[in-house]
């Protein structure tokens, strides 16, 4: 690179970095810093919003002060008709700041129903799967803790468990296409990242879907509002919501418990053994045991049914279980007084 370039190169970071003497945005990226918490190269994914601009400028900083390579990466989803200008837009505007960003498209038929689930699976498809091209395993993600309430509210009405209605933190319950999902973010409110995004960049994009009450996030988030009216704020959600995971987290040791005293792992038969006292436990601690099994033996992302596993457990406990059941990608039989799970063999030759 030639010397004029690296010079002009250095007064970019010199000014992104003295950002940092404002005490405000200082107490952001400590948050920020605190909450990654990794020693491995990272990527960002950036959409134009307040909040992922905002983690792409963080992220330049903890590059620049730790010398880590950080890739960014911007999903055209093409689901809008200003898709594609918007992020050729957000690109150039990061560029500016030597923030190179590379734009992943969605190709291929949209959906008419359920848009914005099935649009959110395709953005994670796109993004793990560049991860994986450049040997990253981790992806930061802008969520904020206003998305967390309105994540535990959306899991309240679909009628959740405890497990569901907590997972949601700075660390993904599960990595996506093998990468892990961090949310570094997870502890600041979103007017803190419209500050930090109109102070670095004097810009961001405003999601016309944020207006769109078809969408059910947006009518929990126009609820959120009428909540604060019956006493029901931000502060008492984040509490019940701590209250929760510390009782998840006392399940989960029971779990554990259960599983290591109660278990045996034969790796040439990839073949779990489970006495009789592995279904002496309450239910929730069953059901979690049970679950985490079949997905090691399986080796699926996604578990089975909770219905199915329920109705196996019982099945199992009313000695019900005469022959080898299927669920979840594994076989699951009885034999004496054990319980036997194993991987469904494929049925391809």
């Amino acid at each position: 690179m030639k010397k004029k370039s690296l010079t002009a190169k250095k007064k970019i970071h010199n000014s992104i970095l003295k950002h940092l003497i404002n005490q405000r945005v200082l107490r952001i990226y400590k948050e920020f810093k605190n909450s990654l918490n990794i020693n491995n190269d990272f990527a960002v994914a950036v959409s134009g919003g307040p909040d992922s601009l905002s983690l792409a400028f963080l992220a330049k900083c903890f590059s620049l002060i730790n010398q880590r390579d950080v890739k960014f990466y911007i999903v055209d989803h093409k689901l809008r008709k200003n898709s594609s200008s918007e992020a050729k837009l957000v690109s150039l505007t990061l560029k500016k700041f030597d923030i190179n960003c590379k734009i992943l498209t969605w190709y291929g038929k949209k959906p008419l129903t359920n848009i914005q689930a099935l649009a959110r699976d395709h953005r994670y498809s796109l993004l793990t799967n560049q991860c994986k091209k450049n040997k990253v395993n981790y992806l930061l993600l802008g969520h904020h803790i206003d998305d967390l309430y309105e994540n535990f509210l959306i899991r309240l009405l679909r009628g959740s468990g405890l497990k569901g209605l907590t997972s949601f933190g700075k660390t993904a319950e599960y990595q996506r296409n093998g990468i892990k999902i961090l949310r570094p973010l997870i502890n600041l409110e979103k007017k803190e990242l419209i500050y930090l995004s109109n102070k670095v960049f004097n810009f961001f994009i405003k999601d016309p879907s944020n207006l769109n009450e078809n969408f059910k996030r947006i009518r929990i988030r126009n609820l959120m509002e009428n909540f604060k009216k019956e006493g029901l704020d931000k502060k008492k959600l984040k509490l019940t919501i701590r209250n929760l995971k510390d009782s998840n987290q006392s399940i989960n040791f029971y779990v554990k418990k259960n599983i290591d005293k109660n278990t045996k792992f034969f790796n040439k038969k990839n073949t779990f053994i489970l006495n009789e006292f592995f279904f002496d436990q309450s239910h929730e601690v069953i059901f979690r045991s049970l679950l985490f099994l079949m997905k090691t033996i399986s080796g699926k992302h996604y578990a089975a049914r909770g219905k199915r596993v329920n109705d196996l457990i019982e099945k199992i406990k009313l000695n019900k279980i005469s022959t080898k059941v299927t669920l979840g990608g594994c076989f699951v039989e009885k034999f004496n007084k054990t319980i036997l799970i194993s991987r469904e063999k494929s049925s391809k030759t």
